[in-house]
């Protein structure tokens, strides 16, 4: 499994108590960590997705 994926995966665990705590409870100040947090998902997500295509290029080109 690589790094990126796991980073992905920890990251979004991370956030789990966050969005009890908004969900649930009803703390607004944990929505907006949240919204933080799936900020920073989507840039770990945009790097995944260009060391994929990195990799398929190498791979294309071997």
């Amino acid at each position: 499994m690589s790094q990126s994926y796991q980073d992905l995966l920890d990251h979004l665990k991370s956030m789990e108590t966050d969005v009890q705590k908004f969900y649930e409870k009803g703390q607004a100040a944990a929505g907006t960590r949240i919204r933080k947090g799936l900020s920073e998902l989507k840039k770990k997500a945009q790097d995944m997705r260009n060391e994929i295509q990195q990799i398929k290029s190498e791979r294309k080109d071997s």
